[in-house]
């Protein structure tokens, strides 16, 4: 049986392709998958036994052995005194202080905030035990303690925020989307990747399942390698588990991705006071975030099918591109990730 060679026009395109995957390499080079680290401030009020005045804590995101340059800028007759040295815990720098001076309606700002792509989420604690709960973001790095400004539900914007701003999940879910046509699959493969990190990011939050982030993180990059592979197939040459039961395969995947989830939560913690309160809020963000994924992603695969219709384009040709620009990505962090192991 002789062999049947590639036509001509398979030549160009597979090029086109490989060209387009490594052109999104060298540009996601300088770019760090899930690079949102939310900071943590925490303010909390002491009464007179204990000295007055407001103890301070503040965990600073460390990235791959750098810290984020990000600081809190205290009121200046305002005098910090530091009551323990600084603390490296490989995710955070602990800093604690301590200061005399009442921060119930002080004005603070993230000096380096602009700059970046994190949040701070900000916990003041009065006397009383009473907790409010702020989100400082990039756009608006200052905050006016007790004033009128409207109180953030910061463990669920951080939730949202890290979804989207973690660049390997959502490539994840964009991975789903594609590799799925039919609504009610696409529907039970995403329910099973929600389910499944759900289950993981309770489990590691209360300490159940703990594992090491760094190995984590560079299986989860692996998960999207495996996804891209299977989206650039033809149908007839994907995996019998992909086929019959993507969503097994997105429960599985989704299982690992539930614990990188709970890489940055517990990056700031969650307070023992409303442990369950915190971590809820902080998962619905992250459903939310998948939500505002998979809808802005049909929208845009609705009006590209259209636009084919109208040029007369095959539709297919996108998800090759896509796939090879996924798997391009995801090498490079599987590999990154793989020698910082090493």
């Amino acid at each position: 049986m002789t062999r049947r060679r590639p036509s001509l026009e398979f030549w160009p395109r597979r090029f086109a392709l490989l060209l387009l995957g490594l052109v999104a390499l060298l540009g996601i080079s300088s770019i760090q998958a899930d690079e949102v680290r939310p900071a943590y401030l925490e303010l909390r009020a002491l009464d007179r036994a204990d000295g007055g005045g407001y103890r301070v804590l503040w965990k600073q995101p460390v990235v791959e052995n750098r810290r984020l340059p990000i600081d809190p800028q205290f009121p200046r007759q305002c005098q910090l005194q530091e009551t323990a040295p600084p603390e490296l815990t490989g995710s955070a720098l602990i800093k604690r202080w301590r200061t005399d001076c009442d921060l119930g309606e002080a004005q603070i700002e993230i000096d380096g905030l602009r700059t970046s792509i994190t949040d701070v989420l900000v916990r003041h604690i009065e006397l009383g035990g009473s907790t409010s709960n702020f989100l400082i973001s990039p756009t608006d790095p200052v905050l006016t303690l007790g004033s009128d400004e409207t109180e953030a539900v910061g463990y669920l914007m951080i939730g949202v925020t890290h979804l989207i701003g973690g660049i390997d999940h959502v490539l994840f879910v964009i991975g789903l989307v594609l590799f799925i046509h039919s609504p009610w699959m696409l529907f039970k493969t995403i329910t099973a990747f929600t389910v499944a990190h759900s289950i993981t990011l309770a489990l590691s939050i209360l300490e159940i399942v703990t594992l090491a982030q760094a190995p984590v993180e560079a299986v989860i990059a692996l998960s999207i390698v495996f996804l891209a592979r299977e989206l650039a197939q033809p149908d007839h040459k994907r995996s019998a588990l992909t086929r019959t039961s993507p969503w097994l395969m997105a429960f599985v995947f989704g299982l690992l991705h539930g614990l990188g989830f709970a890489g940055a939560l517990n990056e700031i913690g969650l307070p023992d006071d409303a442990l369950f309160t915190s971590l809820l809020l902080f998962n619905l963000g992250i459903e939310l975030g998948q939500i505002l994924v998979v809808g802005m992603l049909l929208g845009v695969l609705w009006l590209w099918r259209k636009a084919c219709q109208t040029l007369s384009l095959h539709p297919g040709w996108a998800h090759q591109t896509a796939a090879y620009v996924m798997g391009s990505a995801a090498m490079y962090w599987t590999i990154d990730r793989t020698l910082i192991l090493l």
